[in-house]
């Protein structure tokens, strides 16, 4: 009998599995949007978000000005979300603000939606648009629910993608430091891209590294000017490395900096001998 059931209970399961499949089609071709909006509230509590955002789609159009069309389109823009498609979701999300800025469902729209730009972030060496549309959303759903129950996530998404874009200008600063030691008119680019960095970003994570690369790109500069801008280099060098110390006496940079230190001393000594 055990073994007569577990031969039945797959075959239970198929046949189940194939009749609701044959329900989804025919209610998807067929013109009753009632019975598609109910299959799609249906697959949407069920958590099959593929099949309810097939449905949503055919009748989001339908219920524009309709009382059921804010639940429509808000469950239709989580069903991109819930599906991964962020292009999307982040589009849908920005509709239904658009059109329902008084919902109960808009704090949590504003966040998905948020979250949707967030999602799409790339890799720090690539093209941010992504990361700036997020961070200005974040920054506005912040500002304007500072007692959601999303606002941890938003506050730490929004962290975790400024030092993505942190990480993009000090990498590119390095890039510009690498370069100059083959092209020495390029640490000049160097120092500009450094010194708007430690600016622009007071408290980034990359502050320390930025500081550190200054004394390298200022000191490559220095040694390869001409007598008559060389002391003004090495003293402007030797302050980048004042400026590390007061900071962070403790760097994990220190013994590369002393030793960059050393040779930019050495060469002072040297050229107010000379003089």
């Amino acid at each position: 009998m055990f073994l007569k059931m577990r031969s039945i209970l797959p075959l239970f399961v198929v046949l189940v599995l194939v009749a609701s499949c044959s329900e989804y089609q025919k209610v998807l071709k067929n013109e009753d949007v009632k019975a598609k909006y109910d299959m799609a509230q249906k697959f949407y509590d069920e958590g099959d978000y593929k099949r309810a955002k097939r449905l949503f789609e055919q009748i989001a159009p339908k219920y524009v000005g309709r009382p059921q069309g804010e639940r429509v389109m808000f469950f239709f823009a989580d069903s991109y979300f819930k599906t991964k498609d962020y292009y999307l979701s982040g589009y849908q999300f920005e509709r239904f603000i658009k059109s329902y800025p008084r919902s109960d469902k808009i704090q949590e729209a504003s966040f998905l939606g948020a979250k949707s730009y967030y999602e799409l972030s790339p890799s720090y060496s690539l093209d941010q648009t992504d990361t700036n549309k997020a961070l200005a959303k974040l920054q506005t759903f912040i500002n304007t629910y500072p007692e959601s129950e999303f606002f941890e996530e938003a506050n730490a998404m929004a962290k975790e993608l400024t030092s993505k874009k942190e990480k993009k200008q000090i990498e590119i600063a390095k890039q510009f430091n690498k370069l100059g030691k083959f092209n020495y008119p390029i640490l000049v680019s160097a120092l500009t891209a450094l010194d708007n960095f430690v600016s622009d970003n007071p408290g980034s994570i990359y502050r320390e590294e930025a500081l550190y690369y200054r004394i390298e790109a200022a000191t490559s500069l220095a040694l390869n000017s001409t007598e008559n801008r060389k002391k003004e280099r090495l003293e402007d060098a030797m302050a980048s490395y004042n400026n590390l110390l007061r900071y962070f006496p403790d760097s994990q940079f220190k013994k590369k900096a002393d030793d960059l230190s050393e040779k930019i001393q050495k060469e002072l000594a040297a050229y107010s001998t000379s003089k």
